[in-house]
């Protein structure tokens, strides 16, 4: 069976002689590889997991009986075995299929995920509805070997160990998350795969060793029977109340069927350690599976190409030659990633100071009290993390970090809208959030050259302060290379810019739309202000606009509930200034997956949707000097 061989149903599949089953895996997985050589997104993941998929709707009744993937990236086998063949070619594009497992797109998607470790949380929760309801019905969740950093995860297995409901957790061992896995769970699963050395010589290209090593080899099958049994019982998960089964290949999938089946009358939380290989069946992305997590649209045959062309400079590149540059300068800073070394910009940064750099694995809670404990004694940290994420330790930003008063700086990458991964990682409620936190500080910087100024001032407090900025490219300004003084950084803070003036109207931005606001204070001959920080805002600059301007628009790429737009407006209020104002930014919804320029024109945050916004609330002509007049 090839990619041009159709792949069946899942009525077909159920009914399939075991023997097939290796060759609709082909298909399979060829059919994968295709579609996201076609599209982008997520493929050594997916790759890794297409046994495993096929394995488990072979055995389960779904949807009625509920599968839940943890993260949900490697979830595209389970999206064409479950009739969304066709529409893979939309993957992650606007109006087609979401990169994730998605409620509104398909029955079969029991739990909509996206963030790591959530998975056994919803699935006891669903087993127990299950039981309560006196419904029959299998639930099984899937969770990677990285997701076991986190908390939640033994938070969720401590109770399921309680054993009232049935419940299956698959543990998809592929020694992979997205920076290399780090932490004793991931060594104590090393310890527990130490025996797959006899696994590799029951492969046939060593049949050999069974011909000419016989004895040994037999020696080695009875100690291995007996370290399995040793393993079953000594586990951790054992331990937890949890029925352990493994370590499995899991890429054979009639083992993995066989073990299905014979849990599929199991009592109690039954827990299947399976050992997979992340980019399995595509040789380039079995030798690097970090290039392969997530690449744009490539040539198969040819794999991903870096261009030639020098690409341009991203936020992410410049939050990274600070961080080291500031390291250099001073020997207190230790930087914390929770597991995102490769996408906050940190492999340079790990590799020149490996002793002031901490990976704390999915764990951002730890993260950020890990911080708070380092600031107390005179450190100073700064913890990169994706704005999405940040919402996980929000407790401990508030509790360990800012009632202490902490200067602990968030690098927040990933802040707004973010494209193709949709709306559970756009990163648009941090200033709301960060906002009502007393003693925080809030920087958004509008270009690459700003991105690294506000670093430093942020730095340079003695508070806790956080710097967001987007994913991708800016507009393309010149960074300095020199750091500034501390006296000279601390000037910065909370100071906006003036970078046009103009008639009655003042368009105050925050961040990183100042492009297409430029453009519209161009065509309404309006006054143009990059405000830098959401808080403290300056007020200086904000009595002197509210004495020039009577109609202010506020520019944002966040959300506009409780952001910069709310807190211009607290501002006025509290001042008793009478100006109009226009908040623009991300209304009170959730952003859809797609291209991120589509998402903002989609959102009105392009430059034809902020004029089009302003004209709606103030008819005027293009280029129309509205003069100037005092607003009391």
């Amino acid at each position: 069976m090839s990619r041009s061989a159709p792949i069946p149903s899942l009525s077909a599949l159920r009914q399939m002689p075991l023997a097939e089953l290796p060759e609709v895996a082909q298909a399979l997985r060829e059919q994968v590889l295709h579609n996201v050589a076609r599209t982008g997104g997520h493929l050594s993941a997916n790759l890794g997991t297409v046994e495993l998929t096929l394995a488990l709707h072979r055995v389960l009744d779904t949807p009625h009986d509920r599968l839940i993937w943890d993260v949900g990236h490697q979830s595209y086998p389970h999206k064409i075995l479950t009739g969304r063949l066709d529409r893979m070619p939309t993957l992650r594009k606007k109006g087609g299929l979401s990169g994730f497992p998605h409620r509104e797109e398909s029955e079969f998607d029991a739990f909509g995920t996206a963030h790591s470790s959530t998975s056994i949380s919803a699935a006891l929760g669903m087993a127990m509805a299950a039981r309560l309801r006196g419904e029959r019905r299998r639930v099984v969740a899937v969770i990677g070997d990285g997701a076991l950093s986190a908390g939640l995860a033994y938070e969720a297995m401590n109770h399921a160990g309680q054993g009232l409901e049935d419940l299956v957790i698959v543990l998809n061992d592929n020694d992979m998350s997205i920076s290399p896995p780090v932490g004793s769970m991931n060594q104590y699963l090393s310890r527990i795969m130490q025996g797959r050395f006899y696994e590799a010589l029951k492969q046939p290209q060593h049949d050999w060793v069974k011909t000419t090593l016989t004895p040994l080899f037999e020696l080695a099958e009875h100690f291995e029977k007996g370290a399995r049994l040793l393993v079953e019982h000594e586990t951790l998960f054992a331990k937890l109340g949890l029925n352990y089964h493994g370590p499995i290949d899991g890429h054979d999938v009639v083992a993995l069927v066989t073990c299905f089946e014979n849990l599929r009358t199991a009592k109690g939380p039954q827990f299947v350690h399976v050992v997979t290989t992340k980019g399995k069946g595509y040789a380039p992305a079995e030798r690097d599976p970090i290039t392969y997590h997530g690449p744009g649209p490539f040539d198969p045959a040819v794999g991903v190409v870096k261009s030639s062309k020098p690409a341009a400079l991203t936020y992410t590149q410049v939050f990274g030659q600070w961080l080291c540059d500031m390291a250099q300068h001073d020997e207190r800073l230790v930087a914390i990633t929770p597991a995102m070394r490769e996408g906050s910009g940190m492999v340079t940064y790990s590799k020149l100071f490996p002793d002031r750099y901490v990976d704390v694995g999915i764990a951002e809670q730890h993260a950020l009290t890990l911080a708070a404990g380092l600031a107390c004694e005179g450190m100073k940290p700064v913890v990169a993390i994706y704005s999405t994420f940040l919402q996980r330790g929000y407790d401990q930003l508030i509790h360990d970090v800012a009632l202490q008063n902490l200067p602990v700086v968030l690098a927040l990458d990933r802040a707004g809208v973010v494209g193709a991964d949709g709306a559970t990682h756009a990163g648009v409620f941090d200033v709301p959030f960060l906002r009502c936190v007393p003693n925080m500080a809030i920087a958004c910087p509008s270009d690459e050259a700003q991105c690294r100024l506000l670093l430093s001032a942020a730095y340079a407090l003695s508070q806790p302060a956080a710097v967001r900025y987007p994913r991708g490219s800016g507009p393309g300004a010149a960074v300095p290379m020199a750091l500034p003084s501390t006296e000279a950084a601390l000037a910065e803070v909370g100071r906006a810019r003036k970078l046009r003036e103009g008639g009655q109207m003042a368009i105050l931005n925050f961040g990183s739309l100042l492009q297409p606001a430029s453009e519209v204070a161009q065509t309404l001959d309006a006054t143009l202000v990059d405000m830098r920080w959401v808080k403290p805002l300056d007020e200086d600059m904000l009595s002197d606009l509210a004495a020039r301007h009577s109609r202010w628009v506020v520019v944002e790429e966040g959300a506009r509930m409780g952001g910069a737009g709310s807190a211009v407006m607290e501002w006025l209020h509290d001042h008793a200034h009478h100006c109009e104002v226009l908040s623009l930014g991300i209304p009170d919804a959730f952003t859809h997956h797609g291209e991120a320029g589509e998402v903002l024109a989609d959102l009105g945050l392009n430059a034809q949707g902020l004029l089009r916004s302003i004209r709606a609330r103030w008819p005027i002509a293009d280029g129309e000097s509205m003069g100037l007049r005092r607003v009391v």
